[in-house]
């Protein structure tokens, strides 16, 4: 049985006290489906790499730098996308339930047009684009082909991330992972067959690992699409397709279009920062790739508590009780400062290994293992500033934190990483410290700007 079907009377018994309501137990049990679902979503771009990382550290270094650009050319719609989880868990939390559905047709009828036509030209720019960076010629050739491979299936992770935070601004964190394991399924079966030619299939190498992602994303948004419109999400949610409401729409975008530029902001600095280490060469790019990949499984966790942190402070706003709101931050980030210990202590002894899993390149190794020392610290601050970020956009407050992403992006991570890595002749570790400073001061802020109870006054 889902959470959604029973969430009244889950929710009822998880708080039958003032105390209970907001501890780390509710947060807890609500993250868990959803950190497993974000470590399911970036498990295909672990798959990726770690398969296409066999090939090369050429081969390596251009699904990192296409991956990259790729999310962040379209971060915009799908953070914008994520906007629904707000207006659905207050609406939940409101005791107005048919209204939630709704919130899906007015995202995608705002969404999906636009990203049609950025697929379009980037489709036709994209060699000339990937050139003007100035890649060697075999990682911008190999990125090429991943990110012309990966473009049909962007519209496939708008429609699933848009209908999955329906179902997490319900308190139903299982059903998005569900069918993001299946995705996976897919994803890895035609990553083998693909990269390699193996199971009948042509040896494509990188463009075939974007083939393979494409299709796993488009498994996905079926998928959760078809979940959406079941008979009984029909009739308590109101889940069929909504007729056009231009009014509803733009209520969507004044909350959600912040959401979307912060996303798009913060990626566009970190994917100068990656076009800044593509530069320095393909190794230091292939290192730098494996780093991410590694930062992910904290990222990913920090994302899945984030997000139910954004549920419970959006329902209990909803519910006219603003100190529940604050111990549902409290607890999350509690919880993911305890998680983020645990990856520190992981990424401290055992870093060799780790890199292992990706290649054996020892060039590669060497310029990595020290980037995991600095990342026991990079991903904790991490961690809470993204933990941070979801308290606030449950409660509403999506304009302030698009203001701190693009000053701190701007007017820190980039300029903080060419100085250290480049003018200083720091190189790739001297990059990612001035990375360290940025989220270290991101982190202050946004746990500040919660804390300060601005958000009480919100209205969306």
């Amino acid at each position: 049985m889902s959470l959604v079907s029973r969430h009244p009377t889950e929710s009822e018994s998880r708080a039958e006290t003032p105390a209970e309501r907001g501890g780390v137990r509710e947060v807890f049990d609500l993250a868990y489906p959803v950190v497993l679902t974000t470590l399911s979503t970036t498990a295909m771009g672990v798959v990726d790499s770690a398969m296409v990382g066999r090939l090369g550290a050429t081969e390596l270094a251009a699904v990192g730098f296409g991956g990259v650009w790729l999310w962040t050319l379209f971060a915009l719609f799908f953070g914008a996308g994520t906007g629904v989880q707000t207006f659905v868990s207050q609406a939940d939390g409101a005791g107005d339930p048919h209204t939630c559905g709704a919130w899906v047709w007015h995202a995608l009828y705002a969404l999906a047009p636009a990203i049609v036509a950025l697929l379009l030209i980037v489709a036709a720019l994209l060699a000339p684009w990937v050139a003007w960076m100035g890649p060697s010629e075999a990682l911008g050739r190999g990125a090429i082909g991943y990110i012309g491979a990966r473009l049909p299936g962007e519209l496939g992770v708008l429609v699933g991330m848009t209908a999955a935070s329906f179902f997490r601004g319900l308190g139903d964190t299982r059903t998005p992972l569900y069918a993001t394991l299946a995705g996976n399924v897919v994803n890895a079966v035609l990553d083998y067959g693909l990269i390699f030619g193996a199971l009948g299939m042509p040896a494509l190498g990188v463009t075939g690992a974007g083939l393979a992602t494409s299709v796993g994303h488009w498994v996905v948004g079926i998928a959760m699409l078809v979940l959406l419109l079941r008979p009984a999400m029909r009739e308590r949610y109101g889940t069929a397709p909504a007729a056009l409401d231009v009014r509803q729409i733009r209520r969507f975008l004044r909350t959600g279009a912040p959401i979307g530029g912060e996303w798009f902001l913060g990626m566009t600095s970190f994917a100068v920062f990656t076009t800044l280490v593509a530069r320095m060469g393909d190794l230091e790019m292939a290192a730098s790739q494996v780093f991410i990949v590694l930062l992910s499984l904290s990222f990913m966790q920090a994302m899945g508590i984030s997000m139910a942190a954004a549920t419970l402070v959006g329902r209990y706003v909803g519910a006219g009780d603003p100190e529940a709101a604050e111990r549902s931050f409290r607890a999350s980030v509690k919880l993911g400062a305890g998680l983020g210990v645990l990856i520190a202590a992981l990424f401290l002894a055992f870093p060799g290994p780790l890199i292992h899993l990706f290649t054996d390149d020892p060039r590669v190794i060497a310029l990595g293992a020290p980037l995991l020392a600095m990342g026991a610290l990079f991903q904790l601050f991490d961690a809470i500033g993204i933990i941070a970020e979801g308290a606030l956009r449950g409660a509403g407050d999506t304009r302030w934190p698009f203001l701190a992403h693009t000053v701190a992006g701007w007017g820190f991570f980039v300029p903080a990483a060419w100085t250290l890595g480049i003018g200083l002749g720091f190189g790739l570790f001297g990059a990612w410290c001035g990375g360290l400073f940025y989220v270290i001061a991101l982190a202050t802020v946004m746990v500040r700007r919660f804390r300060s109870g601005a958000w009480r006054g919100i209205t969306i």
